[in-house]
């Protein structure tokens, strides 16, 4: 990857953290797009293997993958309310982990989640 491609991912990943109760937290839904998947559902295959890999690990799932629901905008200025996950730093490590590393965001949220954790 190019020194401005790294720049532009870190800043991206930096750009959709949060704090939920004090906990720094990331969006499955914001961080999906941002790891290359085009598609929720391809990417929830990649979050369940986290979760079988954080349970194995000894670690509370509901911690770290805290389900939650988020509202979308639609066409015509309509909403509707979507299944989220809150994802803490380990969550987005493990899913990182377990993703496609042929993508490049993959690989690059794979030293991410690792090294500034």
């Amino acid at each position: 990857m190019k020194t401005e491609e790294i720049k532009d991912l870190f800043n991206k990943f930096e750009s959709i953290v949060c704090d939920y109760n004090g906990v720094e937290c990331w969006s499955a839904r914001e961080l999906y797009k941002l790891l290359g998947y085009v598609q929720w559902r391809n990417f929830i295959t990649i979050v369940e293997k986290a979760k079988i890999a954080c349970e194995n690990a000894g670690e509370n799932i509901n911690y770290h993958f805290a389900d939650v629901s988020k509202m979308i905008s639609l066409g015509k200025g309509g909403q509707r309310e979507v299944d989220n996950i809150l994802l803490t730093r380990y969550a987005c490590y493990l899913i990182a982990q377990n993703g496609d590393s042929r993508k490049p965001e993959i690989a690059f949220a794979q030293n991410y989640f690792d090294l500034y954790g």
